[in-house]
């Protein structure tokens, strides 16, 4: 995984919120095949997210892409 030496901040659309936007900040990314994942913290939350590039916009999975240590 790549780790951001500085964390962005974005707006996405929330799983929990049924896809309503809210702000997320980007940590890092990952390839999983010919997909980059960005790992990104929702309130706390620590979760996975993809970005589509026909909508410019990051989707955030809080509640199927947890991340837990």
């Amino acid at each position: 995984m790549i780790t951001y030496d500085k964390p962005r901040t974005a707006t996405a659309h929330i799983h929990s919120l049924d896809g309503a936007m809210d702000e997320i900040t980007v940590l890092g990314e990952d390839k999983q095949g010919d997909q980059t994942v960005y790992t990104v913290n929702y309130k706390g939350t620590i979760c996975t997210a993809i970005f589509n590039i026909f909508t410019y916009s990051y989707f955030a999975d809080d509640i199927y892409g947890k991340i837990t240590n």
